[in-house]
């Protein structure tokens, strides 16, 4: 049966401050309900702002933690009460003298944190001064479709995409903060080389590098918001029924899982001495 799901992805303003941080948000994950959204993707550090010294929208990184925390309860409420689920950026604290994770926070539908992602490959900026690395990937599942969690520098690593598409994730949810006009480039080649929607989500004032949006798994983009620094919410339906899919969804992905497993290949070898042989036409 065909599946569709429609998904919000957030450009929103991230400042230094948690507050003004949440109430952007909480105004967004409205405007997502009101447009018949589901899930709700926001960017790297959304909630709590960006610590890192190449960021000049943040200066400094100690973290007051007490109102980040009351932002993210207010944002579980608003889920909860919106029916939504929320994919949140923010630092998650440690126990002391130890750095903070790097996350992203799912929040279901009935306003309860089920998992947590912790960034794993860091900048050399951010696992010198600022983050302690995570671990593991993260997988969920929404209405029927499973997704994956991936923050920024991580789009340079192919085997992080390539895992995510072997455990079989429908979307991968890529938060970003980087003004690299090249990860744009690079998220569409993963989306059309996993055959796996993509769903870009940075904060507004690097919208001109990269623009929040949906990549689909053909590679290109299915709407995207502004690239002039402004607040945006995208709206798209992950729906494997849709025309312009059947190709990577139906006939693509299913043989590249064959051909990742060999078995078809080890059957149409040949002991022939030509084949062996290199140096010769």
């Amino acid at each position: 049966m065909p599946r569709r799901l429609r998904i919000a992805t957030v450009q929103s303003p991230v400042t230094i401050n948690p507050a003004a941080n949440g109430a952007t948000l909480r105004d967004l994950m409205r405007r997502a309900y009101d447009e018949g959204a589901r899930l709700v993707h926001m960017p790297e550090g959304a909630v709590s702002g960006y610590v890192g010294g190449d960021k000049p929208y943040y200066r400094g990184w100690d973290i007051d933690w007490k109102p980040l925390g009351t932002e993210l309860d207010e944002i579980a409420e608003l889920a909860a009460g919106l029916g939504l689920w929320v994919v949140a950026g923010s630092h998650h604290r440690l126990t002391p003298p130890n750095r903070p994770h790097n996350s992203l926070y799912v929040i279901s539908d009935q306003g309860v944190l089920v998992n947590r992602y912790d960034k794993r490959y860091l900048s050399a900026s951010e696992v010198d001064e600022f983050f302690t690395p995570g671990r593991e990937p993260v997988t969920f599942t929404v209405d029927g479709f499973t997704f994956g969690l991936l923050l920024c520098i991580e789009v340079n690593f192919p085997e992080l995409w390539t895992a995510y598409a072997e455990a079989g994730v429908d979307c991968i949810l890529f938060s970003s903060y980087s003004e690299d006009p090249i990860f744009e480039t690079i998220a569409r080649g993963h989306a059309a080389t996993t055959t796996a929607w993509v769903s870009v989500s940075v904060p507004a004032q690097v919208s001109h590098a990269m623009p929040a949006g949906v990549i689909g798994p053909h590679g290109d983009w299915l709407a995207t918001g502004n690239r002039s620094g402004l607040s945006d919410l995208v709206c798209v339906d992950l729906d494997d029924s849709d025309p312009r899919l059947h190709f990577p969804l139906h006939a693509a992905r299913p043989w590249r899982a064959v051909a990742r497993e060999g078995g078809v290949y080890d059957r149409r070898m040949v002991d022939d001495p030509r084949s062996h042989e290199r140096a010769t036409f």
